[in-house]
Parts: structure tokens; C-alpha cells; sequence
């Protein structure tokens, strides 16, 4: 188990490097493993920064997917601990974020990267498109 759990990436996965590979050669630009809000201790996966879009990959051991979580045999409280305190803090980051504007997208591992990938330009897309429509808003209203 020990063996296992050590050989576990935590960053540059396989998913995240083919979902950043996607992303880019879309056109999209982005930083990588980083703080989107000051003095949260929480770091994203991919983030767009202009537009408030921070994108985590999630594990489906460490984070309990619904579909795919598997709970170890031995050490089994330790673990089943471990992993809901996990999907707490998920839960808890993804409502910090919101509250400051943020939006945060959840991929699972086990995601085609090429649909994630279409969720995340999607997400990106509509709030350029939001921030440009209030940019419009706000010229518009000084000419009134």
C-alpha cells in the first residue's frame, strides 16, 4: 500500500498534462499548480486568471469519486477519513472561490480529456463573453 500510494503523482498527471495540451492548442493561455486567491492555501490545477476560472483535475482515489473510489482494506478509518476530509475541503474551496467571483471547474481523472477540455473552453467563453458585455454595459451607460 505504502509503495502504492508514494508512485501517486499529485501534479502534471497524465490527464492534466493532456487537458493543458488541449487547452493550449485551442488558444487558450493559462498558469499551471497555482493560488487563485490570495490567503486560501488551495491550489488549482490550471488557472485562467483574467476571467475567474480556476480548474482542478481530481483524483478518483484522493477525492472519492462517486463512480470509481476504491476504500483500502487495511488502515481502512485512516483512509475513509482521509478521503471525506478531502471532498470537504473540495466542497469548501469551491464555495470560497464562488464567493469571490471564481469559477470552479471540476475534472475527474477518469474524464475524456478532450470533453473536459470542451467544458473548460466553454467556461472560459462565456465569462470572456459576460466581462465583455458588462465592459459594453458600462461604456453604453456613460453616453446616456
Amino acid at each position: 500500500m505504502r509503495r502504492r500510494m508514494s508512485s501517486q503523482k499529485s501534479r502534471d498527471t497524465g490527464v492534466e498534462v493532456a487537458l493543458r495540451k488541449l487547452l493550449h492548442a485551442s488558444g487558450l493561455r493559462y498558469r499551471i499548480h497555482r493560488r487563485p486567491m490570495k490567503g486560501v492555501r488551495r491550489e488549482a490545477d490550471i488557472v485562467f486568471g483574467p476571467v475567474k476560472v480556476a480548474v482542478f483535475v481530481d483524483g478518483c482515489f484522493w477525492h472519492g469519486c462517486p463512480e470509481h473510489a476504491t476504500w483500502p482494506r487495511n488502515n481502512a478509518e485512516f483512509w475513509r477519513t482521509k478521503i471525506e476530509g478531502n471532498r470537504r475541503r473540495d466542497v469548501d474551496t469551491d464555495v470560497r472561490l464562488a464567493e469571490a467571483g471564481w469559477l470552479p471547474v471540476r475534472i475527474w481523472e477518469h474524464e475524456d480529456a478532450t470533453v473536459a477540455a470542451e467544458r473548460v473552453i466553454e467556461a472560459v467563453a462565456e465569462r470572456r463573453e459576460a466581462a465583455a458585455l458588462r465592459r459594453a454595459t458600462r461604456r453604453a451607460g456613460k453616453f446616456i
